[in-house]
């Protein structure tokens, strides 16, 4: 098969390498639609992945096309989207039903072999059977949907009148909008750089008032006149050093920062912002990866992705306005180049067929 491998950082080639045999409870996808993550791109040219080489790529559907030992056979032929995050199922996080947040975790796409191939195996717990109505893009998109869906889960006010903020919107950042505008929140003020993001929060409807363009307004000022009282929640996609003291300036007193972004440099914190959040009772929280249960825990909310599936399977979110590249996988170099050079606009860039 054609697969993306990693030897070493910056040296990524397309090669001819053998399709993966499933192991015991593993199951072989052939891999319909992957989308490229900002993750990937550090990953492929600057830090390199846990192991190499390595093929890249979490973000992925397909169907199954063979099981290994124990995996059930009637699941040949199904389409499928796939959590990358392999709990351990030992770890004291697992052992409490918490197994996203498990310690002890191999990862698709950086610890073991991932989708930018034609071919992937999987362990049976970890894929999500899709509904007809969804499409392989769309699937692919559950991954960081999911991890927006964490987001606005964890910064839920129930009152969706209340204000809340937005700042940065990439991918996931514009998924955060999308999910909060789905929840009924009415008030919800973005913060952006690029023409291309502003043409998406506006086709999410967004107000052009609730746009804060970053070149254009200084942020504070503008925060300050469009939110006299406070906002309740801030969403911090960015991971960035000046955002997170936007949000401690912008958050009224007992509000809630997400930290959402991946951080780009050690983060600080002046002693004025410290005092904001002690005097003001903020709450700081992070996020990362998304909820996934193959079974149902009882008295246990929806889990992440199938809260994500069910937004798209009933039509209430259409997250394929967000894909702005689609490659076939003897062009996906091409999206690499794009996102690691910022040689033009992009959203989300995918392998599909």
């Amino acid at each position: 098969m054609k697969a993306w491998m990693l030897n070493d950082i910056g040296d990524i080639r397309l090669e001819d390498v053998a399709i993966p045999e499933p192991k015991e409870n593993e199951v072989l996808i052939k891999v319909k639609a992957a989308g490229i993550c900002g993750s990937d791109i550090p990953r492929i040219y600057k830090t390199g992945a846990h192991v190499m080489p390595l093929i890249p790529g979490h973000e992925f559907s397909g169907v199954v096309e063979g099981v290994g030992k124990n995996a059930s056979s009637e699941l040949i032929g199904k389409r499928v989207a796939v959590y990358p995050k392999i709990a351990c199922g030992k770890c004291i996080q697992c052992v409490n039903n918490r197994p996203h947040m498990c310690t002890q975790y191999d990862y698709s796409g950086s610890r073991r072999d991932g989708a930018f191939a034609e071919y992937v195996t999987v362990p049976e717990d970890n894929i999500l059977l899709l509904p007809v109505s969804v499409t392989f893009e769309e699937a692919a998109m559950l991954e960081p949907l999911a991890v927006a869906a964490n987001a606005i889960r964890t910064g839920d006010t129930y009152n969706k009148d209340s204000p809340v903020a937005v700042c940065g919107l990439g991918t996931i950042g514009l998924m955060v909008v999308m999910l909060l505008k789905e929840a009924g929140y009415k008030n919800i003020c973005v913060v952006g750089n690029k023409k291309l993001q502003k043409d998406l929060v506006y086709a999410l409807g967004i107000d052009k008032e609730n746009f804060l363009d970053i070149n254009k307004e200084n942020v504070q000022e503008w925060f300050r006149k469009k939110l006299n009282g406070g906002t309740s929640v801030y969403y911090e996609c960015v991971g960035r050093n000046e955002s997170i003291s936007w949000g401690m300036d912008v958050l009224s007193p007992g509000g809630k920062m997400v930290l959402v972004g991946n951080p780009y440099s050690d983060m600080t914190f002046l002693k004025d912002t410290y005092w904001k959040i002690l005097r003001n009772q903020l709450t700081i929280t992070g996020i990362w990866n998304s909820r996934f249960s193959k079974k149902c825990i009882p008295n246990e909310k929806m889990d992440d992705w199938n809260y994500a599936l069910s937004k798209i399977s009933e039509g209430k979110i259409k997250p394929e306005i967000l894909i702005t590249h689609k490659l076939a996988i003897e062009n996906l170099e091409k999206g690499f180049l794009i996102m690691r050079d910022k040689s033009e606009e992009y959203c989300k860039v995918m392998m599909t067929e």
